[in-house]
């Protein structure tokens, strides 16, 4: 199984901790998988992300920053994957 969630988030921010929590209750909730990337620590990754960490995606398409919000995640991974 790949993980269809991608959490980009940065060590010390609390903004992450929050999205963290809300990232891990869905995707146990719902059966699926997620990552975690540090935006400080990963190569190649859009340069805006550092200053919106945390950010979201979805099936590799950025989904939400800043904030995760839990009823739009279950929906979006509520959809099967495309491709």
């Amino acid at each position: 199984m790949t993980a269809r969630v991608t959490l980009v988030s940065r060590q010390g921010c609390h903004l992450c901790d929050t999205a963290r929590a809300v990232v891990e209750r869905v995707c146990t909730d719902l059966g699926e998988e997620y990552v975690e990337v540090d935006v400080d620590e990963t190569d190649g990754l859009p340069p805006q992300w550092s200053d919106e960490v945390p950010v979201t995606l979805v099936d590799g398409r950025q989904h939400d920053f800043w904030r995760v919000d839990e009823d739009r995640l279950r929906t979006a991974l509520a959809t099967p994957p495309s491709g």
